[in-house]
């Protein structure tokens, strides 16, 4: 399976040892994984013109980092998102990525989504899970399992095993 992991952190340490124990159970049975930081990239979000959809053929008005991400939103069997809660919800970049895929309607290939979620404090994941949910609802992509961590968490041993036992079993 092809696995591409959006990672909506500006600072790769809020989200990295969650994404890192993702992508090593993933690779470990097998999956072919590629990790694209949508947290550093310039991608601007949504303007609600319906280019791509009249003139635009699918293709975004805008011309900035989306280029780089949408061949992963295409191609992708399983889509993982994976972002910091700033304020109750996924960062900004994360954000402007997803809604930006309305320009294709939604994820070509993908059949599964997943959600990682880092914090510092815990129950602050609501709003992003309730996002997450209605997105994958919307594209009919099956919902494969959200994960969270805050604090210490992040970066616990029994956390990080939980995150890679259950990439290893997608």
């Amino acid at each position: 399976m092809k696995i591409a992991v959006f990672n909506g952190s500006p600072r790769k340490e809020n989200t990295a040892a969650l994404i890192d124990a993702f992508c090593e159970g993933a690779k470990e049975a097998g999956h072919e994984v590629e990790v694209y930081h949508v947290g550093k990239m310039k991608i601007a979000g949504c303007l609600g013109c319906g280019y791509c959809h009249t003139k635009g053929e699918g293709n975004c008005v805008q011309k900035d980092d989306l280029e780089k991400i949408m061949p992963a939103y295409k191609e992708a069997d399983m889509i993982v998102f994976a972002s910091p809660i700033y304020y109750f919800t996924m960062t900004a970049q994360m954000e402007a990525a997803i809604q930006r895929v309305f320009c294709i309607g939604k994820p070509i290939k993908a059949k599964k989504a997943a959600l990682l979620l880092s914090s510092g404090s815990p129950g602050v994941y609501d709003a992003a899970i309730a996002q997450f949910n209605a997105y994958a609802g919307y594209t009919g992509i099956e919902a494969a399992g959200v994960i969270t961590a805050n604090g210490d968490e992040n970066k616990s041993e029994a956390k990080l095993n939980e995150v890679k036992a259950f990439a290893k079993a997608l």
